[in-house]
C-alpha cells in the first residue's frame, strides 16, 4: 500500500508528500484526517475537495468534526461523489445529523477513536504522572494553560 501525507512542512518521513488537501485527496482511495481542529482547518474538507476524493474514495475523520463541511460531505454521499465515510467525530457533537445515520455508506462511531488499550494506558500513566509531580509539589508533565 502506497501511503501518501499533507503536511504543512514535508517531513523526514518514508511516504509521498502532497502539497495540497485537494491534490491529496484526488491521490488517493481512503482521506484520513488525523488534523488538529480550530480556524485554520475550519472545513478543510469541502465539497472541492469531496470531488477530488472521487467516487471510489473513502472519507475517515478521527480528527475535530470541525474539519469536515457536514453540509458537503452528506451530499458528496448522497450523490455518490463518494463511496463513503467513517466518522468518529461530529461538526456539532454530540449531535449527530440524521440524514448521516440515515445512509448506509456511513459508519459512525461515538468519538472512540484512542480508545485502545495501549493509548487508554498511555493516558492514565500521563494522569499519574500529572498526579504524582503536582502532589510532590513539582510542574506538571501536561499542565493546562489559563
Amino acid at each position: 500500500m502506497e501511503i501518501s501525507y499533507h503536511n504543512r512542512s514535508r517531513k523526514d518521513v518514508p511516504y509521498t508528500y502532497v502539497g495540497d488537501i485537494k491534490s491529496l485527496a484526488a491521490a488517493v482511495d481512503f482521506l484520513v484526517m488525523i488534523t488538529p481542529g480550530g480556524a485554520g482547518t475550519r472545513a478543510l474538507v469541502n465539497a472541492e475537495v469531496l470531488e477530488a476524493l472521487g467516487p471510489k474514495g473513502f472519507l475517515i475523520n478521527v480528527a475535530r468534526g470541525s474539519v469536515v463541511d457536514e453540509t458537503a460531505l452528506i451530499a458528496a454521499l448522497k450523490a455518490g461523489k463518494i463511496a463513503g465515510a467513517g466518522l468518529d467525530v461530529f461538526e456539532n457533537e454530540p449531535n449527530i445529523p440524521e440524514e448521516l445515520a440515515a445512509l448506509d455508506n456511513v459508519v459512525l462511531t461515538p468519538h472512540m477513536a484512542s480508545g485502545t488499550l495501549s493509548t487508554r494506558t498511555a493516558m492514565a500513566d500521563l494522569a499519574f504522572a500529572n498526579l504524582q509531580a503536582h502532589l510532590a509539589g513539582k510542574p506538571v508533565l501536561t499542565p493546562v494553560p489559563h
